[in-house]
């Protein structure tokens, strides 16, 4: 007997066909990108489904190069691959969640490629189980995570619950891969600015650039490491860079499990350096001109990486020394 489709049948399987050469077409577009440059980044949104309250429902993720993020987003929406935008090079990768948690997390590689347009493709949230390539290694809770940014008030650090508007922006050239970040009418208190931020990434080392550019002077723009307990903080101080890190028992994967995070910044630009609830602060002088500071994660489980604490604070000695010479990384 012959079947006959009905309409509504031939429709569904042409969307349903169409769906699948747009999926395919960008996964081609994210394995082209990643082959043109050692380090990558990007952002990755959702297209083709439909907002139901906070959540957003069906469709496929598409890579893009600007995203203004829409008022329904916040955490757990579904609509942000990996929940914001990522960078990487061959040694490490990150990403921040660009709603109001701000935080930076640490995604430890296992290999030696480009894994970030892989990740959180089989699952919205599979990375924080162990994958061939690596996995979401840092539980940054309700701290700023890894170098990530917010502002101290009353010994509380303000998150990005109250902002206007918030743009991602990708950019990757040759050996050098940011993220630039735009918030408009950020509010905190009784105050409220805009600030860009850049999140840069070389080709090689493990370290981030952070360029925080507030659009007035304000009190307490601050930046940080999660703290852990029984994790001891170490701090080193030159003429004009100092750092911050933690090395120990401070990841998602095991009880034995090391990771070493680092942050180094100007003495000049930084009014404080003291603990807070969540963090390991960071407090910068109220300034409108820019403020630099370099963030790192090193995961003992990366192939060809640092492997104990002693070769950690060599590295860290090293690029202090470096930053004391030259000013930049």
């Amino acid at each position: 007997m012959k079947k006959i489709l009905l309409p509504a049948m031939i429709i569904l399987i042409t969307l349903s066909c169409k769906r699948e050469q747009t999926e395919q077409q960008a996964t081609n577009e994210n394995q082209e990108a990643i082959t043109a440059s050692t380090s990558y980044a990007e952002i990755s949104r959702k297209e083709g489904g439909y907002w139901e309250g906070r959540e957003y429902m069906e469709g496929y993720f598409k890579n893009v190069d600007t995203l203004v993020v829409p008022a329904e987003h916040t955490d757990h929406s579904w609509f942000i691959r990996y929940e914001g935008p990522g960078w990487e090079n061959n040694q490490i990768g990150y990403r921040l969640y660009l709603d109001w948690r701000n935080a930076i997390d640490i995604f430890g590689k296992k290999v030696d490629t480009l894994v970030l347009p892989y990740v959180g493709q089989d699952g919205f949230d599979s990375y924080h189980e162990e994958q061939p390539w690596g996995q979401d290694i840092l539980k940054a809770g309700k701290s700023m995570g890894i170098g990530g940014y917010g502002r101290i008030l009353n010994d509380t650090v303000a998150h990005f619950r109250n902002v206007s508007n918030t743009t991602a922006v990708i950019e990757n050239l040759e050996g050098k891969s940011t993220i630039h970040i735009d918030y408009e009418n950020w509010k905190t208190g009784n105050d409220s600015i805009n600030l860009s931020t850049q999140l840069s990434i070389l080709a090689s080392d493990r370290f981030t650039k952070a360029v925080l550019k507030p659009s007035r002077e304000i009190e307490g723009l601050c930046t940080g490491i999660v703290k852990f307990e029984n994790v001891p903080l170490s701090k080193k101080e030159g003429a004009k860079w100092a750092y911050i890190a933690t090395y120990g028992n401070q990841t998602l994967v095991s009880d034995d499990d090391k990771l070493g995070m680092a942050l180094f910044y100007r003495l000049g630009q930084v009014e404080q350096q003291k603990e807070g609830v969540n963090d390991h602060l960071v407090i910068f002088k109220p300034t409108t001109q820019e403020l630099t500071y370099y963030f790192l994660g090193a995961w003992e489980q990366e192939p060809n990486g640092i492997k104990n604490e002693t070769d950690f604070f060599a590295d860290l000695d090293q690029k202090l020394n470096t930053l004391e010479n030259t000013n930049s990384l």
